[in-house]
């Protein structure tokens, strides 16, 4: 069953294709295929309904919590998961076989999550939102050492020209549970949902990631070659090398730090629906419904064009993000009537949703296909150390520009964006 729902889903009606991937792992890649997507839908909805960028950003308004801090869990929580890689790169490398560090990871963000359920229950205000940041490091700490391993595993498991689709039907089927948690979060709308609905939620979030954990324990990885250069003290310096060294390389961290608009930008559309039209919770539920929606369209799109060309797929998908960042600029500036509808701002979040998706899945094709080995390990640690030093800086900036005014920062990082849809664009094709 799973071997015939492998080649439907994959347009295989031949020999199965095992390009970039050992004979071993061959023979286990359907097992595998699936294991991996069930394993990350579970994460991927616990990802939704703990979002910084949406459930979050809620919360901590929701308890109170300073707009500074609210403004700084999105690049916290996605830098605080890069910027450890480069340092965790050498010790995995050590080893040569790594789900079980994946697995670490997951639990140990079940029980950050967790934690923030507790948390919203008991306090507010500024202590509230220190605590929920403190959670969220812990977490983005957990989620570097899964983010490292996952890469590395799909590269081992799973073969070129089919990975780009097993992370669109993915984010798929988990698009379809999110909208599901969407219509819930509206029902209970009716109903004034109370703070416990959402500490209710959290702690369903955080129950995906202990699932995700079992279902990945199961996956057949083949041991590796194991890099002995990592017992170098100087391996640090080595791997900051690539960005010198290897010009594709650089030319991709360089595209990738252009692409965080459409990341960076998501809590402030949230942020200006409650500014403009309040804070009702059926509009908590509009925004994941609009996210959900976003994935389930999307997404095998997106993962079919990545297998062709993920670069191209990186600059269509900031491209759309930057030119929506800019007309909401225009709206809110200059149009006080229509910044006032109520539909505007998730119909807005479902189009950034679109784009975010294929960012995401671009940037994450492209990187798994452009390595080989262990060299993958280390172009994912160094560009995401790279790239979270960048979102602290940025983020950083952006939570006090945001004091001043939101839709400006949506606009100075929307221009960004478009440079970034350019430098991706002049990326070399890597699925060949």
């Amino acid at each position: 069953m799973l071997e015939k729902l492998y080649k439907f889903l994959n347009n295989e009606k031949e020999k199965r294709t095992c390009k970039d991937i050992t004979e071993d792992a061959c023979k286990h890649v359907p097992k595998n295929y699936f294991i991996i997507l069930l394993s990350n839908v579970f994460t991927k909805l616990g990802d939704t309904l703990s979002n910084p960028k949406t459930v979050l950003t809620w919360l901590m308004s929701y308890v109170n919590a300073p707009v500074f801090l609210i403004s700084l869990i999105v690049p916290i929580r996605e830098s605080g998961s890069m910027v450890p890689q480069i340092f965790l790169a050498s010790y995995i490398n050590k080893h040569s076989t790594r789900k079980w560090f994946w697995v670490v990871g997951a639990l140990i963000q079940f029980l950050a999550i967790a934690s923030i359920g507790i948390i919203v229950l008991n306090f507010k205000n500024e202590t509230a939102g220190y605590l929920i940041i403190l959670a969220v490091i812990v977490f983005s700490l957990a989620r570097s050492l899964s983010s490292l391993t996952s890469k590395d595993i799909i590269g081992k498991t799973i073969p070129k020209t089919r990975r780009g689709r097993l992370k669109g039907y993915t984010v798929s089927v988990s698009g379809i549970l999110v909208l599901a948690a969407g219509l819930l979060i509206m029902y209970k709308s009716k109903s004034n949902a109370t703070i416990d609905f959402y500490s209710y939620l959290i702690f369903f979030a955080a129950l995906t990631w202990l699932i995700s954990a079992i279902i990945y324990s199961r996956i057949k990885e083949f041991p590796n070659d194991v890099d002995d250069d990592s017992k170098d003290k100087s391996n640090f310096i080595s791997k900051l090398k690539l960005l010198k060294t290897d010009t594709n390389f650089r030319n991709f961290v360089i595209a990738r730090s252009l692409l965080l608009c459409s990341a960076l930008t998501a809590p402030y559309y949230v942020i200006l629906a409650q500014k403009y039209v309040g804070k009702e919770s059926y509009l908590l539920g509009l925004f994941i419904i609009a996210k959900g929606v976003a994935s389930i369209i999307s997404s095998p799109f997106w993962g079919k064009l990545a297998d062709k060309s993920s670069k191209n797929v990186m600059a269509i998908a900031v491209l759309i993000a930057s030119v929506l960042g800019i007309m909401i600029f225009i709206i809110i500036s200059y149009f006080e009537t229509i910044r006032t509808i109520h539909w505007i701002y998730p119909l807005s979040f479902f189009i950034l949703g679109i784009a975010h998706g294929g960012v995401r899945l671009g940037r994450k094709t492209y990187i798994v296909d452009m390595a080989k080995g262990n060299q993958r390990t280390d172009y994912v640690s160094v560009s995401n150390t790279i790239i979270g030093l960048i979102l602290l800086v940025t983020g950083g900036l952006s939570a006090l520009v945001s004091l001043l005014s939101i839709e400006i920062v949506i606009l100075i990082l929307s221009i960004f964006g478009l440079i970034g849809a350019y430098r991706s664009y002049l990326l070399p094709n890597v699925e060949k």
